[in-house]
């Protein structure tokens, strides 16, 4: 049985929301409301949704790269939320993050062996020349040349910047990354690429991943569970094969209902949701899809449905499968 690495309990994350004419204070944006999940190691458990639900807050959350509102987030057991800065310092070296933009994740003026090899340097791992050896092992490991160490950011292409990016959140020997949207800013011939290497990398050094996207079929490619999201809230959540053959909330079939086949005598039933997701200011009251919903029911309006596991540890918080 897989161990839990990563454990979130009730985590909350609000933002302060300003006023852009005065800077004062308009309420609170809740970018992430209640979230409950836990990830086993060696395991790719994929989150998705729109853009705006809360993912990438969450992540972050997750990683304590920002402080949560409420709630706890367990690390090998251990409480993030209670380390102080040389105990973060140390869990940093055991979770790294991919970031969703190559162009801007990496310094312009820094040549690429030293970006590679800060992280090291900032943690005193070896001394120069091993950092350096590293550096060029690293490279090839991503499948870059190692004498690319001297170069600089804008001498490549997206793809290879990008995993540039993964070879610096390699270099610390961390256990657990943070996809965060890690192809969405390439090109489609090269996102194939680059999952594919992830894929390679997590078996060559049983990695864990937390999988951020909202592309459906790369989450169905590369996760082993599936987690959706929508304004700030789990809606669904099971195993990769039970989600894509047994989708059971509205919001996870109308995701569903818009990913591409390859078969072009298969037709799917398009399912087209109504309007924008709503303000995470000012979320509907009930369950927070209802009016966008095409399954509407009264309840709906009045309360909100909690996570609940329905069988064959598949969870959905829809009013259509009970309050039992």
């Amino acid at each position: 049985m897989q161990k839990i690495l990563l454990q979130a309990i009730d985590l909350t994350k609000h933002y302060t929301a300003q006023d852009t004419g005065f800077g004062s204070s308009k309420g609170k944006v809740r970018a992430v409301e209640g979230v409950s999940l836990s990830v086993k190691k060696g395991e790719v458990f994929g989150l998705v949704g729109e853009s705006g639900c809360g993912k990438s807050s969450l992540g972050r959350v997750l990683l304590r790269l920002e402080n949560a509102t409420s709630g706890k987030v367990f690390f090998k057991g251990r409480d993030l939320m209670s380390l102080n800065k040389a105990e973060l310092k140390k869990f940093r070296r055991q979770a790294q993050i991919i970031y969703q933009d190559p162009y801007s994740a990496l310094n312009p003026r820094q040549k690429v062996g030293d970006i590679i090899a800060e992280p090291m340097n900032i943690h005193g791992m070896g001394d120069s020349l091993e950092r350096q050896e590293r550096v060029r092992w690293l490279l090839e490991v991503v499948g870059l040349h190692p004498d690319q160490a001297k170069h600089y950011p804008h001498e490549f292409s997206g793809g290879q910047r990008q995993r540039i990016v993964i070879a610096r959140a390699l270099a610390l020997q961390p256990i657990l990354l943070l996809a965060d949207e890690p192809v969405s800013a390439l090109d489609v011939s090269i996102q194939a690429q680059v999952i594919n290497l992830l894929e390679k990398l997590r078996s060559q050094f049983e990695l864990t991943y937390v999988f951020i996207s909202h592309d459906l079929s790369v989450v169905e490619h590369i996760c082993s569970r599936v987690a959706v999201m929508y304004l700030g809230r789990l809606v669904e959540l099971s195993n990769r094969n039970e989600f894509y053959t047994n989708p059971l909330h509205p919001y996870s079939k109308a995701l569903l209902s818009a990913v591409p086949t390859t078969d072009p005598s298969f037709r799917r039933h398009r399912i087209i949701l109504k309007g924008d997701v709503p303000s995470p200011i000012n979320p509907p009251t009930g369950c927070p899809f209802h009016p966008r919903c095409p399954e509407i029911q009264e309840i709906c309006l009045k309360e909100r449905p909690e996570l609940k596991n329905v069988g064959a540890n598949h969870w959905v918080a829809c009013h259509l499968y009970g309050n039992g």
